[in-house]
């Protein structure tokens, strides 16, 4: 059936105009998130609401002019990264309160704009996506090795904004650990946490930011702590017969130290799904990494306490590097 989407009802500043977009592609792009019920609406052409246009500014400036005219215009502005919401995070339910509503599309704030490898950190635009940043910091040695589920098409601003954990275990789990430092355009001016030094004085502005999901201001770049790349790795496949012993023994390496990169335990049945079984045990992937030192002392202890656990395991197929 045919869907028609309705006429913007606000018109963007003239000096601005190249940067806004009202294509009907764009428009529905930017009207919903990557959740089921998002991709089920969009099948029954009964699609989220629809922002009034799309913007998608070339710089901080560009951020500032727009929300300077959404604000005297009593228009409602959703910062956009790359639409992997699953919670409605992108769409423009603003309601009948305002005039009308704007998606900020950070795409073309990407870059690594400057690394400093002594401290190991960069100062990364927003709209990078993960493969983006990654990318850019390669050639310097670095990384900022942060791999939520949606890497391939999630922005760092969209991790920060929404406290993002990553697929690793231990330590350096969630996008908090990372940040050093933020750059916000609100409303009522830039917000700027200081990078070094340290503080300790009082809450800290940089979380007041993590998890905010765009209600404060449109994230414009920050200082990432990065690392370097791992030159060592160790990992193994873990059957265990009874799923409670391998929790049990997922607890004693969460809280042995030893830090694992991967602790993942499949339960029977998604080892089914995930290729990895026939249903019959839960499978625990086992990983440790570094960039400084071998491990094999670390990965030796981790399966003693498998064994203790009633894991089984193939010594042979360990792999260390």
């Amino acid at each position: 059936s045919e869907f028609t989407l309705p006429t913007p009802r606000v018109t963007p500043p003239s000096a601005l105009a190249s940067q806004f977009s009202a294509t009907p592609l764009d428009r529905l792009n930017h009207s919903g998130g990557k959740s089921f019920a998002d991709c089920a609406r969009m099948w029954l052409r009964q699609a989220p609401t629809p922002p009034d246009w799309v913007a998608f500014p070339e710089n901080e400036q560009a951020v500032i002019d727009i929300l300077d005219w959404a604000q005297a215009r009593n228009v409602a502005v959703i910062p956009y990264g790359g639409g992997s919401s699953v919670c409605g995070g992108v769409e423009a339910a603003v309601g009948d309160g305002y005039a009308g509503a704007v998606s900020m599309d950070m795409e073309r704030l990407n870059r690594v704009l400057e690394v400093d490898p002594v401290s190991r950190a960069a100062r990364i635009q927003a709209g990078a996506l993960g493969p983006e940043l990654e990318a850019q910091l390669k050639p310097h040695g670095l990384t900022l090795r942060h791999f939520p589920q949606s890497f391939e098409f999630s922005t760092l601003g969209g991790w920060i904004v929404t406290r993002a954990g990553g697929h690793y275990a231990t330590q350096q789990t969630h996008i908090d650990d990372f940040v050093e430092s933020i750059r916000m355009v609100t409303p009522r001016g830039v917000m700027q946490s200081r990078r070094l030094p340290g503080s300790g004085a009082g809450p800290a502005p940089d979380r007041l930011v993590l998890g905010s999901e765009g209600t404060l201001g449109v994230l414009t770049e920050a200082w990432m702590r990065l690392q370097s790349p791992p030159r060592f790795r160790a990992s193994a496949s873990v059957k265990f017969n009874d799923y409670f012993r391998a929790a049990e023994c997922v607890r004693a390496l969460a809280q042995s130290g030893l830090g694992p990169t991967n602790c993942r335990l499949l339960d029977p049945q998604e080892t089914v799904f995930a290729g990895v079984g026939d249903g019959s045990a839960a499978i625990l992937v086992l990983g440790f990494e570094s960039s400084d030192h071998p491990l094999q002392a670390w990965m030796t202890r981790a399966l003693e306490l498998v064994s203790d656990h009633g894991g089984a395991f193939d010594a042979d197929a360990v792999a260390r590097s």
